[in-house]
């Protein structure tokens, strides 16, 4: 998870209907975030070939006022992955912005250290996060920026000017490995567009390793214009 901040006049165009800007400590930030499907199931059945994959996604933060109070989540600016057929589904019936692109990982132990990286590659380039931790994952402190990141447990998309999707996503509390040294090779013009081109030559803020868990994605909703 690499994190950066972002002026909140970036995001606005897309913003979902009846959500808003999420920020930590007065900051606004979009993350690219790579991780493994593992043991993937759609409506409890594994489909051949779509089991085990690569995702890599540029995603930002944003609440919703439900009538019990805030409901955070996030919301996809883009989501990579090595199959067209995901990328057909997640687009047509969901409404998401997926791009199948050539995906890779890697994931090496020494004594000491853990060696993660997650690669996607477009127009010839390959574009890569890497990172290098202590090989002991450590709890998230409650009200630590890790925590912001990790625990926004709604997913909205964009799917008009009136009408967005809501979803919840279900995981236990998840640990951090500390890093070391990382590396962030992407062409963000190329990859992601011209509104994100700055993100080039911007310092992250931050960079996780996250020591994932199960998993699971509920069944949407819709928030519409109240007629």
């Amino acid at each position: 998870m690499v994190n950066y901040a972002v002026d909140p006049k970036v995001l606005k165009p897309y913003l979902p209907f009846e959500t808003e800007l999420d920020f930590w400590n007065n900051t606004c930030y979009v993350s690219v975030v790579g991780f493994m499907f593992v043991d993937t199931k759609m409506l409890g059945l594994r489909i051949p070939l779509h089991v085990n994959f690569e995702e890599i996604n540029l995603r930002f933060y944003v609440k919703y006022k439900h009538t019990d109070g805030y409901k955070r989540g996030v919301v996809f600016i883009k989501e990579i992955v090595p199959r067209p057929a995901l990328t057909l589904v997640a687009n047509t019936l969901y409404g998401e912005n997926y791009e199948t692109l050539p995906t890779r990982h890697t994931w090496t132990e020494s004594n000491e250290t853990l060696t993660v990286e997650y690669g996607w590659k477009k127009q010839g380039k390959w574009n890569t996060l890497n990172v290098v931790t202590n090989k002991t994952p450590v709890d998230i402190t409650e009200g630590s920026e890790e925590e912001f990141i990790t625990e926004h447990f709604w997913g909205y998309t964009q799917i008009s000017n009136t009408v967005t999707s809501e979803y919840e996503v279900a995981h236990p509390r998840w640990q951090v490995y500390p890093v070391r040294e990382h590396t962030v090779d992407i062409d963000f013009a190329t990859v992601y567009g011209p509104d994100f081109a700055f993100l080039q030559n911007a310092k992250p803020l931050s960079v996780y390793l996250a020591e994932g868990s199960e998993i699971q994605v509920m069944q949407g909703a819709k928030l519409k214009v109240k007629r």
